[in-house]
């Protein structure tokens, strides 16, 4: 209780550092509160802002469900066949090193500028974090544990359930949250560079215009997004931790 009325001063606090920045700044460059609720009200009503955040929603849970879809697995192979894992972490760091805009040309080549290009784009983005965490948390198991259970006859499968996979899961999370973040970046930034559609869309057209208290409006659904993608995986988080908790060797 306490920290949500911190996190409600901490608010109101950014809110009046805000409206005292709008007075002292041109309006043109940074709006005040109201006429950025204003302005929420106006694309709500028209329809605009609905419209994009489910266009900008469907790439952006598309890519990173892939990015789930491909990472979690492929990391704990790595981390559990240690060859495979030694074989592919030069690679694996390689691409993670290499900026992802570099590969939007090509992208946009063979996919062109439809949402299987974003949703790529966006893939690429949201995967490496979720991967590399992974591999690192399956290679965190505890050894002496794994030893343990071999000697006494366990099969892999259940060292895999009962050891490794409950060791990775904070790792994991980790990379789940990371991978989030820069997936809803980069949903953006694939908005910005193939179709302007979207939340992506709506900045270019407001930022071009300098129509900002629309501009921060579309910042602020960001935010929320995030905002609201964060605590969902903090409920996985807990309920994973009470699963953790749970699996015991027997």
């Amino acid at each position: 209780m306490k920290i949500a009325v911190y996190r409600l001063l901490f608010l109101a606090a950014l809110i009046g550092l805000w409206w005292l920045a709008s007075t002292q700044v041109a309006r043109n460059l940074i709006p005040s509160p109201l006429a950025t609720l204003q302005a929420a009200q106006r694309l709500i009503a028209e329809g605009r802002l609905g419209t994009a955040l489910f266009d900008s929603l469907s790439i952006y849970l598309g890519g990173y469900a892939v990015a789930i879809l491909v990472g979690v697995p492929l990391g704990l192979l790595m981390g559990t066949i240690r060859p495979l894992g030694k074989t592919l972490e030069i690679f694996v760091y390689a691409l993670s090193a290499t900026p992802r805009v570099a590969f939007i040309p090509l992208i946009i080549v063979f996919l062109g500028l439809g949402p299987q290009a974003k949703i790529l784009i966006i893939f690429l983005g949201a995967v490496m974090p979720i991967l590399i965490n992974t591999y690192a948390g399956a290679l965190n198991s505890d050894q002496e544990l794994v030893e343990m259970a071999r000697s006494v006859g366990a099969r892999r499968q259940r060292i895999f359930t009962q050891i490794v996979l409950p060791g990775a899961v904070p790792f994991i999370i980790v990379g789940l949250r990371v991978g989030a973040t820069i997936g809803l970046i980069n949903t953006v930034v694939a908005e910005l560079y193939t179709a302007v559609k979207g939340l992506g869309g709506l900045l270019a057209i407001y930022g071009n215009t300098f129509r900002m208290a629309e501009y921060f409006v579309v910042v602020l659904t960001l935010a929320f997004v995030g905002v609201i993608v964060t605590e969902a995986l903090r409920f996985v988080e807990i309920r994973l931790g009470r699963w953790r908790r749970s699996e015991v060797i027997v």
